[in-house]
């Protein structure tokens, strides 16, 4: 027989975070549907997404125990949130760590973007990234000598270091396999893999091989161009590895996989980008969000009054696996 709970057991704040998040799973669930519904609000749909989440409030569930050890529920704790985050943003947390928690406290209580008591983060300016800017004490344990190959490899790829770590020399795609592949996708209302070899066709009409990168951020599967001087070399490599085979058994735990995306953003701006002065302000075109915007597109912040194209940064965006331009120019095109 089970034990028997006493009557004045109650579930301390961490259980009672678990029991909240479990109820919130909806792993596998189409996150577009329920946008349709209006249900996405009680929601979380990515695995990466409820672990960040869940370590990100188990910060406030442990200042809560420390601070206020008379609270004993989740729920009486909601009203030290802003206290929390403000508190976050005196310690010197980046703006986009403060954005990240601020959006995990608001999905787990369900504050809503028009609550007056909801908190305000800071903005968060291109100026102020520090994330693979400059040398960092890590790049100190890594030879780019020795690690050569490796650091070709993602600057002609974009990988996420997940999607890298999983890579198999099946993920090589020339032109011909993905335009097969999206007879199959289609036959079988594949929608994700359709889409990948829709965009891949259309965006990068002039490339010959993709790298696929599968179940990336969100679960997104997506067909990246591989560009750059090295091309040829990182197609050699995958046709050597056998289909079901990792492409890299061990990669670095130093190596800057994330600042060598940025290097293969910027490559592929460049490739594409139009003189600015060839490009009509009053031109429109058709963005991700499906609204019209101008071809040129005009910075703010820092680099106020730089002028982009932004057909170039829309494809930069589907060979990312971003759905954002902002993100792009924001995050990974650097020097231009």
């Amino acid at each position: 027989m089970g034990r028997k709970k006493s009557k004045y057991y109650k579930r301390t704040l961490h259980q009672q975070t678990y029991d909240r998040f479990q109820r919130m799973i909806a792993f596998g669930e189409s996150k577009t549907d329920a946008k349709k519904n209006g249900t996405t609000g009680n929601k979380i749909y990515s695995k990466s997404t409820y672990q960040t989440y869940k370590k990100h409030i188990n910060y406030f569930v442990k200042y809560i125990m420390k601070t206020y050890p008379e609270v004993k529920s989740m729920k009486k704790a909601k009203k030290y949130v802003a206290e929390w985050l403000e508190l976050r943003v005196a310690e010197g947390c980046s703006a986009w760590t403060i954005n990240l928690e601020a959006a995990a406290l608001n999905k787990f209580y369900e504050i809503a973007p028009d609550d007056p008591k909801r908190f305000q983060c800071p903005r968060r300016n291109r100026v102020d990234i520090k994330r693979s800017r400059g040398q960092k004490e890590r790049d100190k344990h890594f030879s780019k000598l020795t690690n050569e190959e490796l650091i070709h490899f993602c600057q002609a790829c974009g990988f996420r270091r997940n999607v890298l770590e999983r890579l198999r020399g099946d993920d090589l795609y020339d032109r011909q396999r993905v335009e097969q592949c999206l007879l199959q996708a289609r036959k079988e209302h594949d929608m994700s893999m359709t889409k990948a070899c829709e965009d891949a066709l259309h965006f990068f009409s002039d490339q010959e091989y993709f790298i696929l990168h599968r179940k990336d951020k969100g679960g997104k599967t997506r067909l990246a161009p591989i560009v750059g001087p090295h091309k040829d070399e990182i197609i050699r490599r995958m046709k050597n590895t056998a289909p079901n085979d990792l492409v890299w058994n061990y990669i670095n735990s130093n190596c800057d996989v994330h600042g060598y995306r940025s290097d293969y953003a910027t490559y592929l701006y460049k490739l594409y980008a139009r003189p600015i002065k060839s490009l009509d302000y009053k031109k429109k075109i058709l963005c991700a969000d499906g609204k019209l915007r101008s071809e040129i597109y005009v910075c703010r912040s820092d680099e106020k009054g730089k002028k982009l194209d932004r057909k170039a940064i829309r494809a930069v965006s589907v060979a990312l696996g971003h759905n954002r331009e902002d993100t792009a120019i924001t995050s990974y095109i650097r020097n231009l």
